[in-house]
Formats: C-alpha cells, sequence, structure tokens
C-alpha cells in the first residue's frame, strides 16, 4: 500500500477500536458481564467478538507466522460462523466469567499492535486489495456493534429496580418544528440500491430498477404524543388494528406501552441511558416492535412505507442528525434539523418499513465465511431504514438495510407514516 493509503487505513481502524472503548468507560466492572436477555450480548463479549473478526478474518489470512492470542478464544467469540467451527451458545455469553475484563483489552491491545504491523507492511497488490476489502467490512462490523453496545447496555441497566445511569445527559431545550404533512413523492421506474461509491454492505446490491406508484410520506417521525393518542385510545386492547402474531406478542407480553415507558405518580416517564426522566411529547416515539409500529399506522388510518419508498424518498437528502458521535444516546425533538421536506430523516431512530428482509434480484453474498454476514437471515425479519442516535454517521448511508424479527423493540426504532395518492 502506498504510505498515505497506509496511514488513512490505520487511522481510521484506531479511531473505531478507540470509540468502542470510549463507549465502555462509564460501566463498572461488573456491568461488563451480565446478558439480560438472549437478544443482547454483555460488553465484554462485544468487545471480545470485535477483536476476534479482524483475529481471524484478517491476521489468520494476511499476516505471516502470526501466532493467536488464545486458541479458545476462537470457540467463546465466533458470533454466528458455522463455516469457521463451533461456537458458544449466544444465550449462555453472560455465564462466561472468564476470561477477565483485563484479559478482553490485553486481547484487544495484543492484535491492535498486530494488526498495525500488518497495515504498515507492504503487499502484494492482490493481496492488498483483498485486505483493505476486508478490513472495511470488519470496521464497519465493529461500529454495528458499538450501536449493539449502547442498545444492549442499555437494557442490560434496566433491569436493575433503581434505573441506574449509564452517562448524564445535558438537558437540550429543543422545540418542535411545526405541524407534520404528507409530502408527494412522484414514483415511476426508479433505482434502489448502492450506487457503488464507498463501501456498503453485500445486502445493498446491486443497484436495479423498481416500480413506484405515485405516494405521500409524512415530513416528520411520529412522537410521543402521537402516540400517547393511540395509547389513550385503548390501542393496545383492540385486535382489530393488530396482525394476528403481532396480537398473539400483545397478549404474550402483556405490552400496555412502548419498551421502557412506565407511569410514576400517574405521569409517564421513560427510561434513557440518561436515567429516568419525565417523557417528552415531542421526541420521536422509539422502542417499538414493528407490530406496534403497523398496528399505530393502521389506527392512525395510515401505512408504513416500503423500504424502496423510504429510499426513493430520502436518498438524496444530505446526512445530518442525530447520531452517535454526538452523543445524546437518545432521539430528540426535531427541532430544526430538516433534511429537504423532510425532518429527522436520518439518525434518532430506525423507521420501521412494511418490507420483508429479502435479497435484490441479482445479489452475491461474499464469498467464503463472510458470505453468511446478512444473507443467511433474510427470512422472518422487517427492514428498517434511517440510522439512530446509537448509530455511527460515518457507517450509515441512505441504502442502509437493517433488519430484525417483527417483535424486536430494544434497538432505537420509530415510526414514519405514509399514504397512497388517491
Amino acid at each position: 500500500m502506498e504510505t498515505t493509503e497506509k496511514e488513512n487505513m490505520l487511522k481510521s481502524y484506531q479511531t473505531v477500536r478507540t470509540f468502542s472503548e470510549q463507549l465502555v468507560q462509564p460501566l463498572n466492572l461488573e456491568d461488563f458481564i451480565i446478558q439480560s436477555m438472549e437478544d443482547t450480548s454483555p460488553p465484554k463479549w462485544h468487545l471480545a467478538h470485535t477483536t476476534w473478526f479482524y483475529e481471524k478474518f484478517i491476521l489468520k489470512e494476511f499476516a505471516e507466522d502470526y501466532q493467536g492470542f488464545n486458541v479458545q478464544f476462537d470457540y467463546l467469540f465466533n458470533s454466528y460462523y458455522e463455516t469457521v467451527g463451533p461456537f458458544h451458545p449466544r444465550i449462555q455469553r453472560g455465564l462466561i466469567t472468564r476470561p477477565s475484563v483485563e484479559e478482553v483489552f490485553e486481547y484487544r491491545r495484543y492484535v491492535d499492535l498486530h494488526m498495525a504491523d500488518l497495515l504498515e507492511s507492504d503487499k502484494p497488490e492482490e493481496k492488498k486489495e483483498e485486505l483493505v476489502r476486508v478490513l472495511k467490512i470488519g470496521l464497519h462490523h465493529e461500529q454495528q456493534h458499538q450501536e449493539l453496545l449502547l442498545t444492549d447496555i442499555k437494557h442490560n441497566l434496566a433491569q436493575n429496580p433503581f434505573l441506574p445511569s449509564y452517562q448524564e445527559q445535558e438537558k437540550k431545550n429543543i422545540p418542535a418544528a411545526g405541524s407534520p404533512s404528507f409530502v408527494a413523492v412522484e414514483g415511476g421506474l426508479i433505482e434502489i440500491g448502492h450506487s457503488g461509491e464507498g463501501f456498503c454492505f453485500d445486502n445493498e446490491t446491486p443497484l436495479h430498477k423498481v416500480w413506484l406508484d405515485s405516494y405521500k410520506l409524512s415530513s416528520h417521525l411520529v412522537t410521543n404524543r402521537d402516540y400517547l393518542a393511540f395509547i389513550n385510545d385503548e390501542g393496545y386492547k383492540k385486535p382489530q388494528f393488530w396482525l394476528s402474531d403481532g396480537w398473539n406478542t400483545v397478549c404474550k407480553y402483556q405490552w400496555e406501552s412502548p419498551l421502557y415507558w412506565f407511569k410514576r405518580e400517574d405521569e409517564w416517564h421513560v427510561y434513557t441511558l440518561g436515567g429516568v426522566k419525565k417523557l417528552d411529547p415531542d421526541e420521536p416515539v422509539c422502542h417499538v416492535s414493528f407490530y406496534e409500529a403497523d398496528a399505530y399506522a393502521r389506527w392512525a388510518g395510515k401505512r408504513l412505507p416500503t423500504e424502496q419508498e423510504w429510499e426513493h424518498a430520502l436518498a438524496s437528502q444530505k446526512i445530518e442528525g442525530n447520531f452517535a458521535e454526538n452523543e445524546n444516546y437518545h432521539p430528540l425533538p426535531c427541532g430544526l434539523n430538516k433534511s429537504g421536506p423532510f425532518y429527522q430523516a436520518f439518525g434518532d431512530v430506525w423507521e420501521w418499513t412494511k418490507s420483508p428482509y429479502v435479497s435484490y434480484p441479482g445479489n452475491k453474498p461474499y464469498e467464503g465465511a463472510l458470505g453468511e454476514y446478512n444473507a443467511k437471515f433474510m427470512c422472518n425479519q422487517m427492514v428498517l431504514r434511517g440510522g439512530s442516535c446509537a448509530t455511527s454517521s460515518s457507517h450509515f448511508r441512505p441504502s442502509y438495510r437493517n433488519f430484525f424479527q417483527p417483535e424486536k423493540r430494544w434497538q432505537f426504532s420509530g415510526i414514519r407514516l405514509a399514504e397512497d395518492v388517491r
């Protein structure tokens, strides 16, 4: 690699790695180990798994005579890559008291040192291109885990009856900006997918054409005030607004409000990474499942957009908003955060779409073990778009496809409505 390219890649690597460790600085030692449910992972595991990724897919493939830090880590910190060997059950990650947190940080330092040596070395052109390709996947993989770190820490801490704060947050007096309206978007034969400039995951390709009828998309996200009207109208008790699976989920878990909402002295409060606070009616509603988003849309006489409608309407907007770099780690009222005709197009909350997570026509997953990264999850999941307050802006692009099962709601997920043109 040329000197400048080497320096840029090493700087990118160090920046991402440093941010992961910055995110865990507010934690107590005990916080590193707990796992509140199967969907979450202990912070210690996230720190080790992201390190394992570089060791397994880069150092052991590209670095000559590399000696692994600990042979047991291949089993403990492999997440789901069946083709590279067995792995520890996901639901039991919180039972791994050894290695210690200190040893995990030693592991990170060991791998970082060898990664620096590798990135500063000279490689044949064909190996250099492949190294850079896999490194970029690794960096964006770690940024995904940085978001998971925040969402998992929040869920872990929320199990404490005293609802402790992860990090104190300054109160921000941000006004709501105007009333929502529905913006007309012209349809037709349009292109969807990544344009080929910059990084993307394999599930964002290829760029392809789809037909869209004209439609309308809300200028604003659904707010807590909006959603309270649904709750007060007993929306959680009216099966006519719910998909069958959604209604079964509501009944099974006795949902009555979004995750982290609760009443104290007859007033709604919400648990945040900054601790408990009164519910702000102007903030976007957050931590709702696809089922709740869909039910709200039906109650409101609207619908959720498809992921193609979302991308077509918002892909040309400037990427700015409340991302992880702002260190708010909570959605904010829209204020003046407007990109084109849409407020809060990016950041704050991931926006549920009505689209199932499936491959694009002609899609080809990564070759080898990394082909397991996205493709094998294309079943029984729904697509979200737009990024959140826990997403790094350098990780996001408008073609980014997030995906979760329809009942999941521990992520920073919210709602933007759509409607047909009549």
